[in-house]
C-alpha cells in the first residue's frame, strides 16, 4: 500500500496459512517488495490435522484451493519451476527447517490471533531468531484489527454499536486499498528440485474425500470470485432475505473468508462504496464484516473468552450434566429434538458443513436455554463441523446466544423454537428439505408436529416417536428452568 522499499533481503519465504490467494495478499506483497527472491510455502500442520476426523471438508477445501494457488503463483512468476512448496509436518518445526534449507534471511506471514496460533508463531519466531533470521507478520485477515479501533479512553470496545461507529470513522481508502502483488511477481523464485512436487493428494495426508463438489462449494480464489459476483447481483435485497434459510440470501463466502481465498479488503471496499451509493443491502452486509472485526479484536484483547465467559459472573452458572444431559446433547447433535427447525438445521450442518446464520442462533439458544447445556459443548461441535469455523466468530456467536459474551442477548430473552420456525420458515420449505419424513405434513402442523391432530399425522404417514421424535423438552417449562439457572448472574450483578 505504501511506497515499496528497495529489497533489504537477498531471499525470503512466505508462509501461507489462512490467506490462500496470490492477489492482494499482504505477506506476499511485503516479501516481494523486501526480497530479491521469494519462495512460497504451505504446511499441512500435523499439530492441527492429527486431531481432525479423517473425512474433513475443510482439509479438502484447503487442498483444492492450494492447487489453484500453486497455479496462480506459477502464472504470476512466468516460469514453471516456481509455485508452492507444500509440506505435511508440524509447522513450528517445518518452517524454521525450510527457511534454513532455502537459505532465506526472513520469513513473512500474516497475523493469526488465535491463542494456539500465537503460541506457534512465538515458537517459530524464537527458532528463526536463533538462526539469525527475521519473522515479519502483517494484517491481512481483518480490515481493522487489534488496537486500531479504541475508545477515547484508549480501551477496547465491548459493545458493538459504538465500535461500528468508530470503525466507520476510521476506515478509509488506504485501509481498503489492494496490495499490488502483480507488479513485483517477477521476484518469485524457482523451487529447489526436491520441492518441485504437485500438491499432495488427500490420501497421502491421511484423509478421505468428502464429496465437496456435490455441495456446490467452489474452492480457491476463482470459487470465491464466482460466489461474490453472484452475491453482488442480489446484495441490494440482502437485508430482507438474509434471515430466511430457504431463500438464497447470504453471500456464502464464510469459508472463503476463513481461508483467505478472497481479500476482505475487496469485499469491504465494494460494500462500502455501494453503501455510500445508497444500497441498503450493502450497508447491512458491511455490518456483518464489521461484526467479524469486532469479534477478532475481542479475542485479541480478551483471550480468556476461548475457554471462559467474557462476563466472569456467567461462569457460576450450573449447567446440566450426567447421562440425561449427554442424551439430550446427542439428540441435539443428531437432529432428534422433536423441534423441526432445530433438527433441520442440525441436519444441514451434519450433511453439508454449512448452517444458515439465523439457524445458528436458533440452535445455540435451544441447546443452552432449552436443554440447559454448557455453551462450550455446542461451540466445540460447531468447531468440528462448520466449514467456515473461525474461533473468534464462533466463540462470539455462542457467547452471544448464551448471554455470557460482550454485547450479548439478555439472559431472559429466550428464542421460542416454534415461533422462530413460523417466522423464518413460514412455508416449511427448509424443514421439508432436510426432514423429508415430515414433507407431507400440512404447513400449519409442520412447525410443532406434536400439536397436530391425529388425522393430520395419519394422512402424512407419520407416527410420532417412530418416524419423528416427540419433543425432548417442553419449551415453556425449559424457559422457566433457564430463568432460575441464570438467577446466579442476576444476583451477582445486583
Amino acid at each position: 500500500m505504501a511506497h515499496s522499499p528497495e529489497p533489504s533481503y537477498p531471499s525470503g519465504l512466505v508462509w501461507f496459512r489462512r490467506d490462500l490467494r496470490a492477489h492482494d495478499q499482504a505477506a506476499l506483497y511485503h516479501a516481494l517488495t523486501r526480497c530479491e527472491q521469494v519462495h512460497c510455502a504451505f504446511v499441512f500442520d500435523r499439530g492441527i490435522l492429527d486431531a481432525l476426523p479423517r473425512a474433513d471438508r475443510r482439509v479438502e477445501f484447503i487442498r483444492e484451493s492450494l492447487v489453484e494457488l500453486d497455479g496462480s503463483l506459477r502464472t504470476l512468476s512466468g516460469h514453471a519451476q516456481s509455485g508452492l512448496i507444500v509440506l505435511h509436518a508440524v509447522a513450528s518445526d517445518a518452517i524454521p527447517a525450510l527457511a534454513s534449507a532455502l537459505g532465506v534471511q526472513a520469513v513473512f506471514a500474516n497475523h493469526d490471533d488465535e491463542p494456539q496460533a500465537l503460541e506457534r508463531d512465538s515458537l517459530v519466531r524464537t527458532r528463526l531468531a536463533a538462526a539469525g533470521r527475521a519473522f515479519h507478520t502483517s494484517k491481512d485477515h481483518t480490515l481493522l484489527e487489534r488496537s486500531e479501533v479504541l475508545t477515547q479512553a484508549g480501551s477496547p470496545y465491548s459493545v458493538f454499536t459504538p465500535y461500528k461507529n468508530a470503525w466507520l470513522k476510521r476506515i478509509d481508502a488506504f485501509q481498503l486499498k489492494s496490495y499490488p502483488v502483480e507488479r513485483h511477481a517477477h521476484r518469485l523464485a524457482a523451487r529447489p528440485q526436491p520441492h518441485v512436487q504437485p500438491i499432495p493428494a488427500l490420501a497421502s495426508l491421511g484423509f478421505a474425500p468428502t464429496g465437496l463438489s456435490r455441495l456446490r462449494l467452489p474452492a480457491g480464489a476463482s470459487g470465491a470470485r464466482q460466489l461474490f459476483t453472484d452475491f453482488l447481483g442480489r446484495i441490494e435485497r440482502y437485508g430482507g432475505t438474509r434471515d430466511f434459510p430457504s431463500v438464497k440470501g447470504p453471500s456464502y463466502l464464510g469459508v472463503h473468508l476463513r481461508f483467505g481465498t478472497i481479500s476482505p479488503r475487496l469485499l469491504a471496499r465494494t460494500a462500502h462504496q455501494l453503501m455510500l451509493d445508497g444500497n441498503p443491502g450493502a450497508a447491512t452486509w458491511l455490518n456483518e464484516l464489521i461484526w467479524r472485526d469486532f469479534y477478532f479484536q475481542i479475542l485479541h484483547h480478551h483471550p480468556h473468552v476461548a475457554g471462559r465467559s467474557f462476563k466472569p459472573a456467567y461462569d457460576a452458572i450450573q449447567w446440566e450434566s450426567g447421562q440425561q444431559a449427554d442424551a439430550l446433547f446427542d439428540a441435539w447433535c443428531e437432529g432428534r429434538t422433536g423441534y423441526p427447525l432445530v433438527d433441520a438445521a442440525m441436519a444441514q450442518i451434519n450433511q453439508t458443513g454449512y448452517m444458515h446464520n439465523r439457524l445458528r442462533m436458533v440452535v445455540a439458544s435451544f441447546l443452552v436455554k432449552d436443554l440447559g447445556i454448557d455453551w462450550r459443548r455446542g461451540e466445540a461441535y460447531f468447531a468440528t463441523h462448520l466449514n467456515d469455523f473461525d474461533l473468534a466468530a464462533n466463540n462470539g456467536g455462542w457467547q452471544w446466544a448464551s448471554s455470557s459474551g460482550c454485547d450479548a442477548q439478555p439472559y431472559f430473552r429466550i428464542f421460542n423454537p416454534v415461533s422462530q420456525s413460523e417466522k423464518f420458515d413460514p412455508e416449511g420449505r427448509f424443514i421439508r428439505r432436510y426432514l423429508p419424513q415430515l414433507a407431507r405434513l400440512a404447513t400449519k402442523a409442520l412447525h410443532a408436529p406434536w400439536l397436530a391432530q391425529p388425522l393430520e399425522l395419519q394422512e402424512a404417514g407419520i407416527r410420532l416417536g417412530d418416524h419423528y421424535p416427540l419433543p425432548v423438552v417442553e419449551h415453556a417449562a425449559a424457559r422457566q428452568r433457564t430463568l432460575e439457572r441464570y438467577a446466579v448472574v442476576k444476583a451477582a450483578s445486583a
